[in-house]
């Protein structure tokens, strides 16, 4: 098997082959497994209930269960139980059997471990294949009579789920199987209430419109750059859709910002799966959908319920907590691998009055589902959006948008540019990273700078919408070079054997949005592979990046990631180092840094004043780079651990600073979970049981991008 291993300072990828027979050491799993959501899952104790409660109550006697996309064979073991299975019965047999098909070989290899750590191997028969490979008669004997699975994304089908079933249902099932879960239904609302409940048996996917200043800015990169007065049109008038969002599903934690939206309708229906019989790969709907207020719908948040048993007695559902009706009722316990989901609507989004009928049409493909809101009102806005225009479109993520509207930032951004351009005379400006706005800014703010942009993410798809947006912009599209695709390095050929005189990045790297903070270090690498084409008098921007942190109180995402040991009765305790579980360990050990939007995570409490970890100096090739500092507590507490970010100060007089921390909402932070939490306090409260400081001491390593980061409490 082979799994792709990304260079986060390069931007390349490589191949490492996983040797199927190999008995690879945990030490070396850990980075394919320690940033997945498996722990989270598997620290679900509601879905963990609530799948062994449907598995008991359907596997009743001897017969061929088929378990999809297995992971650490839970459900597997479950059913193999169910069926007073275990390696003192009876040997392998197709009357009384449980097949655990699973793809990923890493995952296969943990697998293996816990069932046998179980004395579950001998019932239950291990696939390392999807699903859609498997053959009866080649890899199992016969068809099965039960299948349990659980291959659910937040949006319910991003996984494959329809054809995955239409397989299964085709080649894999007997006629009219048993399955857990029987049904799924979805659910929506224009800013959350409820209604709807029509399904007794299904998993519901549930929705609302809503109205959210928040929610808005993610996505009208129009009207909210419009207010800004720096002259920058990255969506000129006319082109409304050529800087957008994708129309798609978006998982959020909207429990997050339930005080700043305004529900307003009442939940409804809009599509149920039923997995005991095959899917259709399409579907559509169309609802009549009563406003419950005045507003404007900025966008629908949706839900799903899964109901696990064929009774309708065990639900799961992943809707917010302020839906109160019972087999909506959140499981309650905060979880990352399950989220709600918004869809935005398009521009300001769609003014309505209470009583008001909108039509509602949903639309799901295999793998996606998609929504269109219409007034039965003649719409009289003075702008109408064409999603269908034909026009060249970008696309980028919500947070990407948001940051593009932000007048803080741009005016930031501007000072800083035009403070570098200042006195130079044809200038050669090197644009280092994925950002449009910056090759816009230079190219507006200096009639005679020439700009060559690197691009590396957006490529062509960057240089088409450059070209596009040159002339509202009021600038010659002949001073913009992009770098040829495929081009590893520049070089005087590349220049006409001018020296760069500016070197400028946000820093941002088009499909890096979900890495750590540090990883967009990544301009510093470039700025080092650049060296031999600067000017001695080069202005780097940013001039250095500087890594802040603070100590944190953050019980749920620490309980998300902690050590497993029994789960429904079977000991996962074997999986913890490979997954990267942090608290009862025979060797404690801290967890990953895994990146987060901590104004995400459930409850969350700063317990020190931020500071500093250490420096990156730009205007030197990397290089590697060590910090330590004492810390004092300013709020007692249990410290799970620290989140840490990067702040970019654009000039070397430090007078302009972007922060990127955790009170800035569209970037992600790093957190650094402890290995077990510590009760903290501050030396004035006179408890000696407290902790009142620690030491933090961090390395960066150039080779690699990995920040190791330790901690000692005094």
């Amino acid at each position: 098997m082979f799994q792709l291993k990304l260079d986060p300072l390069t931007g390349n990828s490589e191949w490492v082959v996983i040797e199927e027979n190999e008995d690879v050491p945990e030490s070396s799993q850990e980075p394919l497994l320690a940033t997945t959501s498996y722990l989270d899952m598997l620290n679900d104790s509601y879905r963990n209930r609530a799948y062994r409660l449907a598995i008991d109550k359907m596997v009743t006697k001897s017969c061929h269960v088929l378990d999809i996309g297995a992971g650490t064979g839970l459900l597997s073991m479950m059913a193999a139980r169910a069926m007073g299975s275990s390696d003192s019965t009876t040997s392998l047999n197709t009357k009384g059997m449980v097949t655990a098909c699973e793809s990923y070989l890493p995952m296969v290899k943990l697998m293996k471990k816990v069932l046998h750590v179980n004395g579950m191997g001998r019932n239950i028969k291990v696939i390392n294949k999807r699903s859609d490979e498997l053959e009866v008669g080649v890899d199992i004997d016969s068809r099965a009579d039960i299948l349990v699975s659980e291959i659910l994304d937040s949006e319910l089908l991003g996984e494959g789920l329809i054809p995955t079933l239409q397989h299964a249902h085709d080649r894999l099932l007997v006629e009219n199987p048993l399955t857990v879960p029987y049904r799924a239904t979805t659910y929506g609302q224009f800013n959350l209430s409820i209604r709807g409940l029509l399904a007794t048996w299904s998993l519901f996917n549930s929705e609302k419109l809503v109205e959210s200043t928040f929610l808005w800015k993610l996505h009208d990169l129009y009207n909210n750059e419009a207010k800004a007065l720096d002259g920058i049109h990255l969506v000129p008038a006319g082109m409304d859709s050529i800087l957008h969002v994708k129309s798609q599903q978006y998982a959020m934690h909207c429990d997050a910002i339930t005080k700043e939206i305004k529900l307003l309708s009442e939940p409804f229906k809009i599509f149920e799966f039923d997995f005991w019989k095959r899917p259709d790969s399409h579907g559509e709907t169309e609802l009549q959908i009563k406003s419950t207020d005045d507003g404007r719908v900025h966008a629908v948040v949706s839900w799903w319920v899964l109901q696990l048993d064929r009774e309708g007695t065990i639900f799961y559902s992943t809707a917010p907590r302020w839906i109160s009706l019972p087999i909506h009722k959140s499981t309650g316990n905060w979880c990352d691998h399950w989220k709600q989901c918004v869809w935005f609507i398009p521009g300001k989004g769609m003014s309505i009055c209470k009583g008001e009928e909108l039509l509602f049409h949903a639309l799901h493909t295999e793998t996606s589902v998609s929504y269109e809101l219409k007034s039965q009102i003649p719409i009289t806005d003075e702008r109408q959006h064409n999603l269908n225009a034909k026009d060249f479109q970008l696309a980028l993520p919500p947070e990407r948008i948001a940051i593009y509207g932000d007048g803080e930032w741009r005016l930031s951004m501007v000072m800083a540019m035009r403070n570098a351009l200042q006195g130079r005379v044809q200038p050669l400006c090197v644009v280092a990273d994925d950002s449009v706005f910056l090759t816009i800014c230079v190219a507006r703010l200096s009639k005679t700078a020439h700009v060559l942009s690197l691009l590396p993410g957006l490529g062509d798809k960057g240089a088409q919408y450059l070209r596009t947006v040159a002339d509202p912009n009021c600038f010659s599209i002949d001073r913009v070079e992009i770098l040829q695709k495929g081009k590893k390095c520049l070089t005087m050929d590349d220049t006409q054997q001018k020296k760069v005189d500016l070197l400028i990045g946000e820093p941002y790297y088009f499909g890096n949005d979900g890495m750590l903070p540090w990883q967009n270090l990544r301009f510093w690498k470039e700025r080092s592979k650049l060296d031999p084409v600067l000017s001695k008098e080069v202005i780097i921007m940013p001039f250095k990046g500087i890594l802040k942190a603070c100590a944190i109180f953050c019980p749920d995402i620490w309980n998300s990631r902690r050590s497993l040991s029994k789960i429904e009765g079977f000991d996962h305790a074997v999986v913890n180092t490979s997954l990267g579980a942090c608290g009862d360990l025979p060797a404690p050990k801290d967890g990953p840094c895994l990146p987060f939007f901590t104004w995400q995570c459930g409850e969350i409490k700063k317990l020190s004043n931020v500071f500093t970890v250490m420096e990156f100096d730009f205007s030197k090739p990397i290089s590697p780079c060590q910090g330590k500092v004492q810390v004092e507590f300013t709020e007692p507490g249990l410290c799970h651990g620290f989140a840490l970010w990067i702040d970019w100060v654009l000039d070397s007089e430090n007078s302009i600073v972007i922060s990127t921390g955790p009170d800035k909402r569209y970037w992600k932070q790093g957190v650094k979970l402890m290995a077990k939490p510590v009760a903290v306090g501050f030396e004035e409260s006179g408890r000696t049981d407290l902790c009142s400081s620690t030491l933090v001491e961090a390395s960066f390593d150039p080779s690699n991008g990995e920040l190791n980061v330790q901690h000692t409490f005094s």
